[in-house]
C-alpha cells in the first residue's frame, strides 16, 4: 500500500486538466446500447476507468485503450451479468443497468460500492426503470431486471437531496431504446449529463433538454456507433484552484471549461482570489490573506459536493470564521478529524462544519477516507509546516490522473512511497 510524503511548497506555473472521469464512465456504459464501434479521446488512465473496461469486457465488449484513446467493439458473446467483484469497487458501474436492460432485455448487476461518503441508495434508478415497465427485484445483493421492450413514460427523479446524476444517466440511456417518448422531470443538470446526451445523439438518439431539469427522449429501435472527446474534469480544475488558495501560489490552469465552474469561481473570488478567464484557461492570483466565507454544496450549477473537502483547506487558513453546509451528502465530513490533527479548528454538527481560521497548520500522519478527501489532505500537506504523510492514497488513483506528477511540475515537494 502506498503513501504520500509531503512538505510545504510554493507552487508556480501552468497545468493541463485531464479528461473527466465522471463524464467518461457513463459514456463507456452507453456503448452497451449498440453493436457498432465507439471511440473516445482524452480518456484519463484511472483505476475506475480500468474497472469499467473490465466490466464491459465481461459483458461482451472488446476494448483497446492507448494514449488516452478508447475504442470499444463488440464480441459475438453477449452477457448480462455485472459481477460483485467489479461493481463493488465503483458506484458508477451501476449505470450499466439501464443500457443492458434496454439493449438485451435482461440485466443482473451487483449493488454498487465506491467511496464511503454516506448513504447513496439506488431507489431512484429502480423507480425510473420500473416506470419504463421493467420487472426488477433485489436478490442476493444483485439487481435483477428483465423486459421484452421498455416503454416510455413521464418520470419524476427528485430525491431527498435533489436530483441524482447516476439515476438520470441510467434512465436517459435506457429511454433511448424504449418504445415511445420518455420525459425525465427533475433530471440532473451536470455537464457530465450534457456530455452523455451529446454522445447518445451522435449514436442516433433523439434527446431534447439535456442540461435542464426536464429531458425528453423519443425512443429508437437501434443506435449506431459514435465518437467523442471527453470534456475536461471540472473537479480536478477546482482542486487546483483550492491548492492555489491554500498555498498562496499563482497558477495558470489550462484545458479547463470555466463555464462549468461558475459557482466555484465565485466562491474563490469571495475568498479574495483574482481570476482571469481566457478561453479555456484560468489565471489564478490568490490573496495574501484568505477571506472567510460560507459554502453550501448543491446539485449543479451549485457548488459541487466533490469540491467541499478541498475548499475546506484554504478556509482553515482564512482570517475569520467560515461555515460549510453539505446538502448533497450530509455525512461527507470524514476529512474533518484528519484536518484537525494538523492543527485546524473545525467543529461539526450534522450537515454543518464551522471553521475557525488559524495562522498555520502542521504536518502529521493522516489517513484518506475517500477520493476527494485524499486531494484535500494533499493540499493541506502542501500548506502545512513540517512533513505530512497521507496514508491509504489508493482512493486518489480512482479519480485523479497523475495528480502528484502534476503537483511536482508546479514545484510541489511530494513523493509516493511504500508503507
Amino acid at each position: 500500500m502506498d503513501k504520500f510524503s509531503i512538505y510545504k511548497s510554493y507552487l508556480k506555473g501552468e497545468i493541463n486538466v485531464s479528461g473527466s472521469k465522471n463524464a467518461c464512465l457513463p459514456i463507456m456504459a452507453a456503448t452497451l446500447l449498440t453493436d457498432e464501434e465507439c471511440r473516445m479521446s482524452n480518456v484519463p488512465d484511472l483505476s475506475d476507468i480500468r474497472t469499467m473496461i473490465k466490466i464491459l469486457e465481461v459483458l461482451g465488449k472488446r476494448i483497446q485503450f492507448y494514449q488516452q484513446k478508447l475504442v470499444v467493439k463488440s464480441k459475438k458473446v453477449k452477457r448480462y451479468t455485472a459481477p460483485y467483484r467489479l461493481v463493488r469497487t465503483m458506484r458508477a458501474s451501476f449505470c450499466v443497468l439501464g443500457p443492458l436492460l434496454a439493449k438485451r432485455g435482461k440485466a443482473k448487476v451487483s449493488l454498487p460500492g465506491g467511496c464511503v461518503i454516506g448513504p447513496r441508495p439506488v431507489d431512484l434508478h429502480i423507480k425510473g426503470l420500473k416506470q419504463l415497465k421493467a420487472r426488477i427485484r433485489i436478490e442476493d445483493g444483485y439487481c435483477l431486471a428483465d423486459v421484452k421492450r421498455l416503454t416510455g413514460n413521464h418520470i419524476f427523479l427528485g430525491g431527498h437531496f435533489g436530483s441524482s446524476v447516476l439515476a438520470t444517466t441510467n434512465i436517459l440511456m435506457a429511454a433511448c431504446l424504449a418504445k415511445g417518448e420518455t420525459i425525465i422531470e427533475y433530471s440532473a443538470c451536470e455537464p457530465e449529463i450534457v456530455a452523455l446526451a451529446l454522445f447518445l445523439k451522435r449514436m442516433g438518439a433523439d434527446i431534447e433538454g439535456e442540461g435542464t431539469p426536464l429531458i425528453r427522449i423519443k425512443g429508437k429501435k437501434r443506435l449506431g456507433g459514435a465518437e467523442l472527446r471527453i470534456i475536461p474534469d471540472r473537479i480536478e480544475t477546482g482542486t487546483f484552484i483550492a491548492a492555489s488558495l491554500a498555498t498562496g501560489s499563482p497558477l495558470i490552469i489550462k484545458n479547463a471549461r470555466p463555464s462549468h465552474l461558475i459557482s466555484v469561481i465565485e466562491v474563490a473570488k469571495q475568498m479574495g482570489a483574482k481570476i482571469k478567464i481566457k478561453e479555456n484557461s484560468l489565471i489564478i492570483k490568490p490573496p495574501r490573506i484568505i477571506k472567510p466565507t460560507n459554502i453550501t454544496t448543491l446539485p449543479y450549477p451549485g457548488f459541487p459536493t466533490d469540491l467541499q473537502a478541498q475548499f475546506m483547506v484554504p478556509l482553515i487558513l482564512a482570517g475569520g470564521v467560515s461555515l460549510i453546509t453539505e446538502k448533497v451528502f450530509p455525512d461527507r465530513f470524514m476529512h474533518v478529524a484528519e484536518l484537525n490533527r494538523m492543527g485546524a479548528k473545525i467543529s461539526r454538527s450534522g450537515p454543518y462544519s464551522i471553521i475557525e481560521g488559524v495562522k498555520k497548520i502542521y504536518g502529521a500522519e493522516v489517513m484518506a477516507s475517500d477520493l476527494r478527501a485524499s486531494a484535500a489532505l494533499i493540499i493541506a500537506g502542501l500548506a502545512a509546516e513540517r512533513k505530512t504523510e497521507v496514508l491509504r492514497i489508493y482512493h486518489l488513483d480512482r479519480g485523479y490522473f497523475k495528480l502528484e506528477d502534476k503537483f511536482r511540475r508546479l514545484g510541489a515537494r511530494i513523493s509516493r512511497q511504500k508503507q
